[in-house]
């Protein structure tokens, strides 16, 4: 049976109505070119316009601004209707002439020896394991925010070459803030990242989360993990390091509905062995085949249930009930109601299996199934 992993594209659409909101590097950007013109003039603008990767051009309020430091700006980040942990941080630039800022903090910068070197203040993140693709010892602040802040700072200090400036990026509450995040497995301490790749927070996050995934995977692998363990939520996840104590905290994965992406970069990345930890709802799509299982991109299969039930030769009312509801925690009931948990067991073989197809074979894959407490384990295969 082939796998299939469904376009998210129509999800997106239906937040369309939603409001879009700004990346920390869209907003690190603007406070950089405010803090430039400030330092170059002595005033800092009360506003500010850049420009994303795309070409759009958007305008920002300064905030915090302080007549005796014109040569600091922030941006106060506006999520827009996405749920993010850092909506409302105040993302703070201050650019020093490069002869001044010897006084700063060494072993956070990135890309010294540039005309513009940009640095990770207090409440941005320090990489502190390979496989981010960025500097170990450095900020956590991406490739495409880094790009845009050399760029409006360009903009407004063309003379860069023969005067160079340091930017140094900080976030007030950013440490406190990165505790809602995955950044410590991903080896980022201290603080919060600089991301965004489009410049632009869309409403539904898919994105984002697809990238964290892959960036776990990948950092798992650059500290030579043999096992990886995706969970899709934070009872299986608090399940999976409770009975698996001897793997490090860097080889669990929330991955929520991207397990197809999981796998697949599980594979790139030569890991040998992944286990999936979940409950019977995303098992149940993953054992009819389902890689992606977003409520609303994949419906439970009843008649796929009731066959299962079927094969395994559960009681007539476990069968019957199959088809009787849209959901897989019914169906699941039953079972354990009739004390028949090996329609349960088939679910979790049939998913192992196709988590091996969508890899590529090369992926050892064991697949767990919790009960919806998140307590005990039920079966396995």
């Amino acid at each position: 049976m082939p796998t299939l992993e469904p376009d998210l594209s129509p999800v997106v659409a239906n937040a369309k109505g939603l409001r879009k909101g700004w990346t920390t590097g869209t907003c690190a950007s603007a406070a950089a070119k405010a803090a430039t013109i400030g330092l170059l003039s002595g005033e800092t603008p009360n506003q500010i316009e850049v420009q994303l990767p795309q070409g759009q051009l958007v305008t920002f309020p300064t905030a915090d601004l302080d007549p005796a430091m014109p040569n600091r700006a922030a941006i106060i980040k506006d999520a827009g209707d996405d749920p993010d942990c850092t909506n409302g941080a105040h993302v703070t630039a201050l650019v020093q002439w490069a002869s001044e800022a010897e006084q700063l903090e060494p072993g956070v910068a990135s890309n010294g020896g540039s005309p513009i070197e940009i640095r990770g203040g207090d409440g941005v993140g320090l990489v502190s394991k390979p496989g981010l693709g960025l500097a170990v010892g450095g900020p956590a602040i991406n490739p495409v925010p880094t790009r845009m802040i050399h760029q409006a700072i360009i903009q407004v200090h063309p003379d860069v070459e023969t005067r160079p400036v340091v930017c140094t990026i900080s976030v007030p509450g950013g440490q406190d803030m990165s505790l809602k995040t995955s950044n410590d497995r991903l080896g980022i301490v201290g603080g919060i990242s600089i991301l965004g790749t489009t410049g632009i927070v869309k409403p539904f996050s898919t994105a984002s989360w697809r990238t964290s995934v892959a960036q776990q995977v990948d950092v798992a692998a650059a500290q030579h993990t043999e096992t990886i363990v995706i969970c899709t939520g934070s009872r299986s996840d608090t399940w999976a390091q409770r009975q698996m104590p001897e793997l490090e905290p860097v080889s669990f994965i929330e991955v929520g509905d991207f397990t197809g992406i999981a796998l697949r970069r599980a594979t790139r990345a030569g890991i040998p062995k992944l286990v999936f930890v979940g409950m019977a709802g995303k098992i149940a799509k993953l054992a009819d085949g389902i890689m992606m299982t977003h409520f609303h991109r994949s419906k439970v299969n009843t008649q796929f249930l009731a066959a299962i039930a079927t094969e395994t030769g559960a009681p007539a009312a476990v069968v019957q009930g199959a088809t009787q509801t849209t959901t897989a925690r019914h169906f699941y009931d039953l079972c354990l109601e009739h004390a028949c948990i090996s329609p349960l067991q088939k679910l979790c073989e049939l998913a192992a299996q196709n988590c091996r197809l969508h890899a590529g074979e090369n992926l050892g894959v064991e697949v767990i199934m919790i009960d919806f407490t998140g307590q005990e384990e039920i079966c396995r295969g």
